[in-house]
């Protein structure tokens, strides 16, 4: 029995690191906790970075629920170490948005297995921290199928196979409404898993035939057989087939990887975008003729009509929507999620809040008073003292206070809602967009929080209507889209913090399509009354969306994507700005940032507006006119 005592909390915690440490069968592992970081599916709300595990901070209490949901979490950390082989996973893991995110979570379900068969604790203690994890995430409350995430639907099917243990209670609903959807080829590949766990190379190819019977694009399986039959053609094959394999080899496969590949492979050179339009060339039919009646569309470009390419639309927008926050969940959970980002944001306040509050005394020293000076009459200016003394009828001795001009700004935060962004990014992007938007409110900068993703996973309804009309060649965009306004821009920060919330809930995450979602912002901002209108664009990759990919040439997205920003950058009096979490976004915008970490997200936000207002500031600066000492020091010293 644990004593609920401060001794008794260091015992714990000690307890618990010499156990991870000796299920993994590793001595240089350091366990730390720290207050729950959220970040990401298989691990709840511990993280492991190299020889570094992190779990959450025990309360002092040590409630039998938490004492099994820590050690929950420590063993699953333990048993990744001892089980999981990084390199192996790494050349398996395909290029789709969704494959992968299957393929970590059945990886992660292999993973808990070996230790739940043979260890009843550390089952006991899995399936605790497995419990807690469905709950947080809310899928107690899922009642459609198109809200459950598949990742986490097929990893516990996967984990009932292996272990015969049934899904959590939070979670069993919203496996149940995705079980009659699934044919036998995917249980029979379930089970085939279950004989294949032990065998860590054997087990990613039968999961990689599972996503292929779930009908989900695995990218870079479609590229191996191509660099295979290379193999007798030439001394480099050997190359080509590995850097196929691996996440960053994906650029310099053969073109017909990369149209089969579609997101990563053509993201890069522009030598690369006119064998993208031959691959087009040959993909494409008569039809895709452009809706020059969209709003907020650019004008198609001449070179499309050059290289003969397909022009961007969607097979239907019936099924699109535009939803506020509020109503894609009930006020109880909106609640509990606002109370977990008010915990995560303790852990990055102090840093952020610093970054925050230098904006706004930039910010407030803008739209300071400055002086007019060497002026006929007003206020005697003291600098002036000892002219007047010699001299009380000498002009031009007096000085007058003079309203800076500060032009009416909006801002809008436009975050990507993809399932990549699943874990800490979309938690500290939450946070950054919270911490933004009370800072800017109180210098009187109304923000907007925009997120963009899909109603489903798989094409959703847009997708079974084009399997029933037929499957026309080059349908277009074939996904539904979901817009989602979290804060609108004259709602007040305590009217809309609730929503902010709703970013964490897991069954939101699903596909990107960046280029329609860029002009939906765009077009809200044109529409405001401001003077000033800034759109910060926050994404972690290129478009992805498998359905609209696996059906029309590979860089179908990203081509659109660059169009919208080509005729914002240009066209448009809105400035963008956008922020890149370890994707390269420079390739795309003018004015962007890559970060390599999520933990930088908030300080890059406020640097990248503060450098805006300082431009601003440069340039709107009247001539004739000094600024008085206290205005000169606020506005300098850019970091």
């Amino acid at each position: 029995m644990i004593q609920k005592d401060s001794s008794a909390v260091e015992e714990f915690r000690r307890v618990t690191g010499a156990a991870l440490r000796a299920i993994a069968e590793r001595d240089d592992i350091t366990v730390t906790f720290a207050p729950g970081q959220n970040t990401g599916q298989n691990l709840g709300q511990s993280s492991l970075s190299g020889g570094d595990a992190r779990l959450p901070m025990p309360s002092r209490e040590l409630p039998a629920s938490e004492v099994a949901q820590i050690r929950g979490e420590a063993d699953a950390i333990a048993l990744r170490l001892r089980h999981h082989d990084a390199a192996l996973h790494q050349r398996e893991t395909p290029a789709g948005d969704v494959a992968r995110g299957v393929f970590d979570a059945v990886e992660q379900a292999r993973i808990e297995a070996l230790g739940a068969r043979t260890m009843v604790g550390v089952s006991e203690n899995l399936a605790a921290a497995l419990d807690e994890h469905c709950q947080q995430c809310g899928y107690g409350r899922i009642t459609e199928r198109e809200n459950a995430p598949l990742a986490e639907v097929i990893r516990l099917l996967v984990r009932e196979a292996m272990t015969g243990a049934p899904p959590p209670p939070s979670a069993r609903r919203m496996v149940e409404l995705w079980r009659p959807n699934l044919d036998d080829r995917v249980y029979q590949d379930v089970a085939r898993l279950a004989r294949l766990m032990n065998d860590q190379g054997a087990y990613a190819k039968a999961v990689r035939q599972l996503l292929t019977d779930l009908d989900i694009d695995v990218g870079a399986e479609e590229a191996s057989p191509a660099e295979e039959e290379s193999e007798s053609e030439g001394d480099n094959s050997q190359d080509e087939l590995n850097q196929g394999q691996g996440e960053s080899g994906a650029e310099e496969a053969t073109d017909s990887a990369a149209a089969m590949e579609g997101h990563e492979a053509e993201e890069g050179e522009d030598g690369t975008d006119s064998t993208a339009a031959d691959s087009d060339t040959e993909m494409r039919g008569e039809g895709g003729e452009d809706d020059p009646g969209r709003p907020g569309r650019p004008p198609v470009d001449a070179r499309h009509n050059i290289r003969n390419e397909p022009a961007y639309h969607p097979f239907t927008t019936e099924f699109d929507e535009v939803v506020d926050a509020v109503e894609l969940c009930d006020a109880d959970e909106l609640t509990r999620l606002r109370q977990l980002l008010d915990q995560q944001l303790s852990s990055l306040h102090a840093v952020v809040s610093k970054l925050a509050n230098r904006l706004q005394r930039r910010l407030m020293a803008k739209q300071s008073r400055a002086w007019e000076f060497d002026l006929e009459e007003g206020l005697l200016d003291s600098a002036r003292l000892s002219r007047i003394v010699i001299n009380p009828v000498i002009p031009l001795s007096y000085k007058r206070e003079k309203d800076t001009e500060f032009r009416d700004t909006v801002v809008t935060l436009l975050i990507d809602n993809s399932g990549s962004m699943r874990g800490r990014p979309i938690t500290v992007a939450a946070m950054s967009a919270d911490i933004l938007a009370r800072t800017l409110e109180r210098c009187g900068v109304k923000v907007e929080v925009l997120g963009f993703t899909t109603r489903m996973w798989k094409g959703g309804h847009s997708r079974e209507r084009w399997i029933a009309g037929g499957k026309q060649t080059n349908p277009g965009r074939l996904n539904d889209l979901r817009h989602i306004i979290y804060k609108p821009a004259d709602a007040p920060w305590r009217r809309a913090r609730k929503s902010l919330g709703l970013m964490l809930r897991e069954g939101i995450l699903k596909e990107n399509i960046d280029g329609e979602a860029l002009l939906w912002a765009h077009n809200r901002l044109i529409a405001r009354p401001e003077q000033r209108r800034i759109l910060m664009v926050i994404s972690d990759g290129a478009p992805v969306d498998d359905s609209t990919l696996s059906v029309n040439p590979g860089n179908y997205l990203e081509r659109h994507l660059r169009d919208a920003i080509e005729w914002i950058e240009t066209a448009s009096p809105v400035e963008l700005i956008a922020i890149g979490i370890g994707h390269d976004v420079t390739r795309y915008y003018r004015r962007a940032v890559t970060i390599v970490d999520a933990e930088q997200l908030g300080g890059a936000m406020l640097e990248k507006l503060a450098e805006l207002f300082d431009e601003d500031a440069s340039s709107a600066r009247g001539s004739g006119a000094r600024r008085g000492p206290a205005t000169r020091r606020a506005a300098g010293g850019r970091r």
